[in-house]
């Protein structure tokens, strides 16, 4: 199984942090976020990852390279001229390089220590997310889970997308290669039952703003 990681956002609630650097290459503790997580998924088992970039995307290719320091193999979707895609508009373009079977996606801009799974089965499903608590800045949610696992539209008892999942190249049969976000697709499919999750209850962070990257560098992880 490839994994993809998401880096291609422009980060405006992150500026002005994210005039001169893209947001996976702030650093939490001293290092970069996307280098955490390529150590984390070579940890895990992941040889080969997929990197999606486009605003300043030159400098995550000058870090990281073709990804041998770190004994994985890094290849690029480049949507510098495009611009970003979004994540359902990413995944697309990214498809060639993930090939036919189920893959890992998680986003560029989040802190956590699951473990993410090479030999992960989605059986009949289309999609697995994984889910967290609610955090201060999304306490509403966004799905819930059944209880035979599957993920829901339903409005109570709902938690937050970690940005972190398997997905088949189906399920982005119909998606344009254009500009397109994740969670309308991901909602279409809930209805039908095609997605799976489960719920993550260990360290998970949203490095999405300012203040949260400092709040995340001043505790011990």
């Amino acid at each position: 199984m490839k994994a993809l990681i998401l880096a291609a956002g422009r980060g405006e609630r992150m500026r002005p942090l994210t005039d001169t650097l893209p947001k996976p290459l702030l650093k939490v503790h001293g290092k970069p976020l996307i280098i955490w997580h390529i150590e984390r998924l070579k940890e895990c088992g992941f040889d080969e990852i997929v990197i999606n970039i486009a605003y300043l995307g030159e400098k995550i290719i000058a870090l990281l390279g073709d990804g041998s320091q770190w004994g994985v193999s890094i290849s690029y979707s480049d949507e510098r001229d495009t611009g970003a895609l979004e994540s359902a508009g990413g995944i697309k373009k990214a498809l060639s390089l993930l090939g036919d079977a189920p893959f890992l996606v998680l986003n560029g801009d989040i802190f956590c220590d699951y473990t993410f799974n090479p030999n992960f089965k989605l059986h009949n499903a289309l999609a697995h997310l994984v889910l967290v608590p609610n955090p201060s800045h999304n306490t509403q949610g966004d799905f819930a889970l059944d209880a035979d696992g599957f993920v829901t539209n339903t409005t109570r008892n709902r938690y937050t997308f970690s940005g972190i999942g398997y997905y088949h190249h189906k399920l982005f049969d119909d998606v344009a290669l254009q500009k397109a976000p994740l969670a309308p697709l991901l909602r279409q499919h809930c209805d039908k039952k095609n997605i799976t999750g489960e719920l993550f209850n260990k360290i998970w962070h949203d490095i999405g703003t300012p203040q949260r990257l400092r709040e995340i560098n001043n505790h011990e992880i």
